[in-house]
């Protein structure tokens, strides 16, 4: 028996709950060293960042339905990912879906993102630097952002998320263009989830609600590879983290031969 072209399994699916066994722990210990003891991985995905600093990396919540906290690093730039390698392609892959259960316990000093990113390191650095109301791109990325530094963000009853995504003519988007329209509230979970096309289109769902909808060949480049998850990052010298209760990865195979 012989089979060619589309066959088997289709459907890529990676989750995590974070209910599971043992995970890598911020600690006395820094990453890498013999001591340390820890791998790299939380069940499906992998983690990078400054996975040399003592004060950096992921803590288990003793919390319903099974919680971590990543994050905790007090350096500019400098953080967590949690997610998958650069797997994906939205001319082959698509529809791409990257959606997490979140929740801010303070919305200071730190820069999340939950989405899909276009460069990937083993110490991966924020992957949009912001200043005011500026929003710069210093890598492809199409997901949900939140970043203390920007104006609308420094008043805490007027924080929301912002949706950058990949543009053809300029890195930099005007953060007031892409803000959501729901408020964030420290200590309150939120769904995001964001979907990315074969044709490039993109979609933006906080809780359930349609954000923002940017047309083909607008939001991604679709033939370049993406890497799904959520990270954060440092913009001072005070501890920044973020709660994740559930992130989910789907993408399609790509049958191509």
């Amino acid at each position: 028996m012989s089979i060619s072209g589309q066959a088997g399994v289709g459907k890529i699916r990676l989750f995590n709950d974070f209910c599971g066994p043992e995970i890598p722990v911020a600690n006395g210990v820094a990453y890498g060293t013999t001591a340390g003891g820890c791998n790299y991985y939380l069940g499906d995905f992998t983690v990078r960042g400054d996975l040399g600093e003592t004060d950096t990396g992921i803590v288990d919540l003793e919390k319903s339905s099974g919680w971590v906290r990543i994050g905790y690093n007090d350096e500019n730039g400098a953080g967590i990912w949690v997610g998958t390698g650069l797997s994906f392609s939205p001319a082959l892959n698509g529809t791409m879906i990257v959606e997490a259960r979140v929740e801010h316990r303070a919305l200071t000093t730190k820069n999340a993102f939950i989405g899909f990113i276009g460069t990937l390191l083993d110490n991966t650095a924020e992957i949009i630097t912001n200043t005011t109301t500026t929003c710069t791109r210093a890598g492809n990325a199409v997901g949900f952002m939140f970043d203390s530094q920007i104006t609308i963000n420094t008043v805490a009853a007027t924080c929301c998320y912002h949706m950058p995504y990949m543009i053809s003519t300029t890195t930099s988007q005007v953060a007031t263009a892409i803000a959501s329209s729901q408020i964030i509230v420290a200590a309150e979970a939120d769904i995001l989830r964001v979907e990315i096309d074969p044709d490039g289109a993109a979609r933006w769902y906080m809780n359930g609600k349609l954000e923002q909808s940017v047309g083909p060949a607008l939001a991604a480049d679709v033939t370049t590879l993406l890497a799904g998850g959520v990270g954060v990052w440092g913009t001072a010298s005070t501890d920044s983290d973020l709660d994740v209760d559930y992130l989910l990865v789907e993408a399609n195979r790509d049958w191509t031969r």
